[in-house]
């Protein structure tokens, strides 16, 4: 785990390509040798780094709780109570959040993506179908650019602050999420039962 930290401190102070074993050797306090008893290489190293933070950050809906009554009366509060921690998340995690931002946005990732295994989101999964079983409508959004726009671009935003760009405030988190919302809304609808003939 040691050695994990300080490959993300290294990423956060130098990317991707700048990080080298020594410099992560070094802040880790092991040597070159010992990293490489647990590593095959710096590219090895990097994707379990990916993978650590990206099964921690998962792990934050396992300890959610989705209010079907939320959901159906104020489905954005629900989707809120969903999103807020999932962000402060990453707020709070600084190295992680520049490290995950930079490898996901790397020519590397496509590659990994393709063969990556997405098990541990499958609590998340749960209640999204949940969401799309309520409100219908939601199917007609391309699925994969929904998800992929609302969770990059919180980690992506989650940076802006956590390098000083944005200030870290109740007032930030209302209008990103304001931002990434914009147009959900509209899907978030019951769908009407048509009156019967006659009625």
């Amino acid at each position: 785990m040691r050695i994990i930290f300080a490959t993300m401190k290294a990423v956060r102070q130098y990317g991707l390509e700048g990080t080298r074993i020594q410099t992560v050797s070094d802040l880790a306090g092991v040597s070159p040798g010992a990293l490489y008893r647990y590593f095959d290489s710096k590219d090895q190293l990097i994707v379990e780094c990916f993978n650590y933070v990206d099964q921690q950050a998962a792990a934050i809906f396992e300890h959610l709780m989705l209010n079907p009554l939320t959901m159906l009366t104020d489905p954005m509060e629900a989707v809120r109570r969903l999103w807020s921690p999932y962000f402060r998340f990453w707020v709070a995690h600084p190295d992680e959040t520049v490290f995950y931002h930079r490898f996901r946005d790397s020519a590397f990732f496509p590659e990994y993506d393709k063969a990556r295994d997405f098990s541990y989101f499958n609590t998340f999964i749960g209640m999204v179908r949940l969401f799309k079983r309520a409100f219908p409508a939601l199917e007609r959004i391309n699925q994969d650019l929904l998800w992929l726009h609302i969770l990059t671009s919180t980690v992506m935003y989650a940076k802006y602050v956590v390098e000083g760009t944005l200030p870290d405030d109740q007032e930030t988190e209302d209008t990103i999420f304001q931002l990434l919302t914009t147009g959900l809304s509209g899907y978030l609808r019951p769908e009407s039962v048509p009156a019967r003939q006659g009625s």
